[in-house]
């Protein structure tokens, strides 16, 4: 019996930690930079990867998304109402990626999407 125990505290473990991951994984958060940038407030963007593996070709929902402070495509690019997270690249387990824009109101970005590789 103890036995039967173990082995399932592992295979539990062992899910919990190497198990599959996706959007619910990413984390969004945007704060206002202070700064004014052609008259339109400046946000700072932190996408995080809370997962234990890598996850690739993350896509945001960013409906109507504008900026008059140009965005580095390679870290977020505008593609209808998604857009794609570090070109596409993995983002590493606890890793994140940072980009600024300016606009008022701020956006509503959303995970749309992911590739896990685990």
């Amino acid at each position: 019996m103890r036995l039967t125990i173990a082995m399932f505290s592992i295979v539990c473990f062992i899910s919990t930690v190497f198990g599959k991951c996706g959007v619910n994984d990413l984390v969004i958060g945007t704060v206002k930079s202070g700064r004014q940038i052609g008259g339109k407030p400046e946000w700072n963007v932190q996408v995080v990867n809370n997962c234990n593996c890598s996850q690739s070709n993350i896509v945001l929902t960013c409906h109507d998304f504008q900026t008059v402070k140009p965005v580095d495509p390679s870290i977020f690019q505008k593609n209808g109402d998604h857009c794609s997270v570090n070109g596409g690249r993995p983002l590493l387990p606890r890793a994140d990626v940072k980009f600024s824009y300016a606009w008022d109101p701020p956006f509503f970005l959303f995970p749309f999407s992911t590739k896990p590789l685990c």
